[in-house]
């Protein structure tokens, strides 16, 4: 393609659309998972993608654990089980019987999980990025999780993060050493559709924040920032 089809960056158009367009449709997937394999060639290449993610320091801290057994799958849902329902008293109680009625995981639905985790060790010796703020190699493992999202977005996959678990009961399951974290319990498959809108805002648990009153100038609670708040105001989310 000619360069003049470009921006300074190197994204023409047809591109840029495409990045936001996954940004945009990406969800949370708790159903509509179809029975079909994740090739590995597939698989591959998602997991390519949340190992480009930055890290600080570049410590590149995550492994990740693909779980394909139904029984230790079916383990893990068990765990999911037992943490809900210590969840539960801990919902507001006006929002209790919503709670119950919410899909929250596809743990046996899909043909595997995946287990983002963070080993605390890697880049012990190398403080570069970690001396005044150490909890930067979980917050680079989630960002790993997000290019995984996102990749998987565009290639018409599904996942679905379960945070209802127990952690120190799942990293005794799946024999992970305790200097490692297990930051996000995934459930990753082919899906059907996606949703037009996140499934907690179509059920009525939240709504999604109107931007303009997220903006901030200068120090925190800062007013200005008019024209920017304005332009925010008229985007809508797809």
């Amino acid at each position: 393609m000619p360069a003049d089809h470009f921006n300074s960056n190197g994204f023409d158009q047809t591109a840029q659309d495409a990045v936001y367009r996954a940004i945009f449709t990406r969800r949370d997937v708790r159903s509509h998972f179809l029975p079909d394999p994740l090739e590995d060639g597939l698989l591959a290449r998602l997991l390519m993608a949340a190992h480009c993610a930055p890290s600080v320091g570049f410590m590149q801290p995550w492994n990740f654990i693909v779980i394909r057994d139904a029984g230790r799958r079916q383990q893990v849902r068990d765990l999911f089980l037992a943490a809900r329902g210590e969840e539960l008293p801990q919902i507001a109680e006006e929002k209790q019987a919503l709670y119950r009625k919410l899909k929250l995981e596809g743990i046996c639905e899909t043909p595997l999980n995946l287990v983002v985790t963070c080993d605390r060790g890697r880049s012990a010796k190398s403080p570069l990025g970690r001396w005044h703020n150490p909890e930067m190699d979980l917050y680079s493992t989630v960002c790993a999780v997000q290019n995984f999202w996102l990749a998987a977005r565009a290639e018409g996959v599904g996942v679905g993060w379960v945070s209802i678990l127990d952690r120190e009961a799942l990293k005794q399951l799946l024999g992970i050493p305790e200097h490692v974290v297990p930051v996000a319990y995934l459930c990753v498959g082919h899906v059907s559709e996606f949703a037009p809108r996140p499934d907690l805002e179509r059920h009525g648990w939240g709504s999604r924040l109107p931007l303009a009153d997220l903006i901030m100038s200068e120090v925190y609670a800062g007013e200005g920032e008019e024209a920017l708040r304005a332009i925010a105001a008229e985007l809508v989310a797809p």
